[in-house]
């Protein structure tokens, strides 16, 4: 089956929200999350809006009052789907998202390798599908962890999506270091990630640009060390860039001028 480890890994984060929800506390469907605006039912609600829209349901036609959190056109049709689902009890928000989300994994395992690597719309623009569909194992999993965050019930069956986020994550570095951070030329980073999938990110800057290397063999400019937890909460902009960098299991050497710009700038989740 082509890139069954996608939608592998999307089946095993929507099982474990729905073993979470499904368990907690009815009264905690309204408890408050790391989302701006949004409660644990809010969450559910907003991974069934899309499912649906993915499957061509239209966007719910109702009027809102757009929040201050929401910043663009994806943000919402999001809010549009959670809002609708606000009157509803979350018993049976939590069961519509059990159907839509056996209905999604069923359509992507009858997918042919062609509409896997077929370019397409996506929040990150015109991309392969199967990198689409790893931006929803991302955003599924980011929202698991949030509402285990909620529940103070944090897991360590982070399992393939983990791998998935943290992976994408440390793409996305050199454009932090260089496009955002705006690291002077001949600038050296070395990001050291503790923990579950534990690694070394190594970056240098050479002709203007930010590249991933193998391997930094002089004192690097910039050094920071902190767990996997830590680095993915910061990039998926969990937590502010003062509670990364003054995190106690986060030590950062080297230059502070970049070290700043290189927190502030580390959010990349969409």
């Amino acid at each position: 089956m082509p890139y069954e480890w996608v939608s592998d890994a999307l089946e095993e984060t929507w099982d474990a929200i729905i073993r979470t929800v499904r368990t907690m506390d009815p009264s905690r469907y309204s408890a408050p999350t790391s989302c701006e605006g949004w409660s644990i039912q809010d969450i559910v609600s907003h991974l069934i809006g899309f499912e649906l829209m993915l499957s061509g349901h239209p966007v719910p036609d109702i009027e809102i009052d757009t929040p201050a959190y929401v910043k663009n056109s994806i943000g919402e049709i999001n809010e549009k789907f959670v809002v609708e689902r606000r009157t509803l009890a979350g018993r049976d928000v939590l069961s519509e998202f059990e159907d839509v989300a056996a209905s999604s994994i069923t359509r992507l395992r009858a997918l042919p390798e062609a509409a896997w690597e077929e370019i397409t719309w996506s929040p990150e623009g015109d991309v392969p599908y199967v990198r689409f569909m790893e931006t929803r194992v991302l955003d599924s999993w980011i929202h698991l962890q949030d509402i285990r965050d909620a529940l103070a019930e944090p897991q360590d069956d982070h399992g393939a999506g983990e791998e998935i986020v943290v992976n994408r994550f440390e793409a996305a570095m050199p454009y932090v270091v260089g496009r955002r951070a705006k690291a002077p030329e001949g600038s050296t980073v070395r990001l050291q990630l503790v923990g579950r999938l534990a690694r070394v990110i190594s970056i240098r800057v050479d002709d203007g640009r930010a590249r991933a290397v193998d391997a930094i063999a002089e004192v690097p400019t910039v050094e920071i060390t902190t767990p996997v937890a830590l680095f993915w909460r910061r990039a998926a902009g969990r937590i502010t860039a003062e509670a990364f960098l003054h995190a106690s299991a986060t030590d950062a050497a080297g230059s502070r001028e970049l070290i700043r710009a290189i927190a502030d700038g580390m959010v990349v989740m969409i």
